[in-house]
């Protein structure tokens, strides 16, 4: 059976999770809460858990191409037969748009995909900080 294992983690913590030849998926393209003057006092407190959180990141223009590319990349090591696949889903801070985005992949491959064998979804920095925008 094919285990797939999902890691959502914010790089500004610099503690990004180790594995060999993981699917990389940089979300820093996406909309984020804490840089958007519109949203940031109601939607920084939350993550990307929150349905408000993931209509927000999701509602970024190249999201659902973003999510599609790693998909074929997933399907990809599938089809070479690997037993173990790590997917290793980025922001700057781990809260929003990297947690949106994994359990979008998550919802993809369980439900969407009827991926048959486990998905293992962890949220390594959901509880950290928030750290300090990039673009301040």
């Amino acid at each position: 059976m094919t285990t797939i294992s999902i890691t959502s983690y914010g790089t500004g913590h610099n503690d990004n999770p180790i594995a060999s030849d993981p699917v990389a998926v940089d979300t820093t393209s996406l909309h984020n809460p804490p840089d958007d003057p519109a949203v940031r006092a109601h939607l920084t407190q939350k993550s990307g858990l929150d349905i408000e959180v993931a209509r927000y990141v999701m509602a970024t223009p190249g999201a659902d191409h973003l999510i599609e590319t790693a998909m074929q990349q997933i399907r990809d090591r599938l089809a070479e037969g690997r037993h173990q696949i790590d997917v290793h889903v980025s922001c700057f801070g781990g809260r929003h748009r990297s947690v949106t985005v994994a359990l979008e992949l998550a919802f993809r491959l369980r439900v969407l995909h009827a991926f048959d064998g486990e998905v293992h979804v962890a949220h390594r920095h959901i509880t950290r900080p928030i750290l300090p925008s990039r673009n301040a």
